[in-house]
């Protein structure tokens, strides 16, 4: 199915306008994930052959490779993204308020060098929108693999006023969710990062965490975004505070604004992901991972592309990957590819 995408369909969507592809993909998903006999043989062969389950924050997942958020923003295709032999699907990021996200062109793709360059601003239906149609779907206990919200900051909402904004989200969505992702880390909602410094991420995290404790069913793990630009005060800031909230972990990274040396023909404006972010993330979770002794679990993220790139995560200190901008170069078998290629990999995290 690869060599099938890379040297046939991917050329049909390479000619697409990239977000207008992105659609036509997620459109794909939302269709599998509707038909029950078409989801149950997906599941079925694409199931990742050798791999084992894997308990992290407290939940069992299928096999080592999620979906990153980004890709189904408002939960349209995740049942599909499930039956393509992902290990887990994260939904989002999505707003307390319905928005438009930035104006277009906002999405770049850089085929030579397998990066995306993308500044959507979380454009999403909202938050009630996203209740209304998770509700008519399985629930916890209920799905293939675990389900993810990733919640933001609405772009309407001022700074002081984010903790309100991230809690109104939380307390509709967290009964919903297997585990659920506070996102503070995209570049593309003005001031959003400035939430990553100490003073407020103690303020935010521990709004949320207290509020986690009445979450109907249970209370859920709750996991921190983090950028892959902070440098080491910073980290060690965030996982001092992860720590203090009660926060389950940390996934690492979302997109850089930086342009890593062979990007220069990236001169759009947005978040980097893909390739050229490989590096820079495997170095944030290397870093986590040593300062924490462990202690903190970690989700990887950033320019997985094969076996071998996420392979290098869980030797970083890993304990789950994530893909997405991989999917645009490699298509819809990369979940299954990388969970086979990690089973026969010989590490300790087998």
């Amino acid at each position: 199915m690869s060599f099938l995408y890379e040297k046939v369909l991917s050329k049909a969507l390479y000619a697409m306008d990239p977000e207008k592809a992105h659609q036509v993909g997620l459109r794909g998903m939302g269709l599998l994930g509707a038909i029950a006999p078409l989801r149950s043989l997906m599941e079925r062969s694409l199931l990742p052959t050798g791999a084992k389950p894997i308990q992290a924050f407290g939940l069992s997942f299928p096999n080592h490779v999620g979906l990153a958020a980004g890709f189904d923003k408002d939960g349209i295709g995740w049942r599909g993204a499930a039956a393509l032999g992902f290990g887990h699907v994260e939904v989002g990021t999505v707003t307390r308020h319905a928005q438009a996200g930035n104006e277009r062109p906002r999405v770049f793709r850089y085929p030579n060098l397998k990066a995306v360059v993308n500044s959507y601003g979380f454009p999403n239906a909202g938050a009630e929108a996203l209740l209304q149609r998770l509700s008519k779907q399985p629930g916890r206990g209920q799905r293939v693999c675990p389900l993810g919200i990733n919640i933001g900051k609405s772009k309407i909402t001022p700074l002081e006023e984010a903790q309100e904004d991230y809690l109104y989200s939380f307390k509709l969505l967290a009964p919903l969710a297997d585990y659920l992702v506070v996102n503070i880390s995209s570049p593309n909602t003005p001031g959003l990062r400035a939430l990553q410094d100490r003073a407020p991420l103690v303020q935010l995290l521990s709004t949320l965490s207290r509020e986690n404790r009445q979450t109907v069913g249970g209370p859920v793990p709750l996991l921190l975004k983090v950028a892959p630009d902070l440098n080491p005060h910073q980290l060690e800031d965030i996982l001092s505070v992860v720590s203090e909230t009660g926060f389950a972990g940390i996934i690492a990274t979302n997109t850089t604004i930086t342009r890593p040396p062979g990007t220069e023909a990236c001169v759009t404006k947005g978040g980097l992901s893909g390739q050229p972010l490989l590096e820079r993330s495997l170095k944030v979770v290397r870093f986590l991972h040593q300062t924490s002794r462990g202690k903190i679990p970690i989700i990887g993220c950033g320019g997985i592309t094969c076996a071998a790139d996420a392979g290098r995560f869980m030797d970083e200190g890993a304990c789950l990957v994530q893909v997405y901008s991989g999917l645009v170069f490699k298509g819809p078998s990369l979940a299954t590819e990388i969970s086979e290629g990690l089973a026969w990999r010989q590490r300790p995290w087998i």
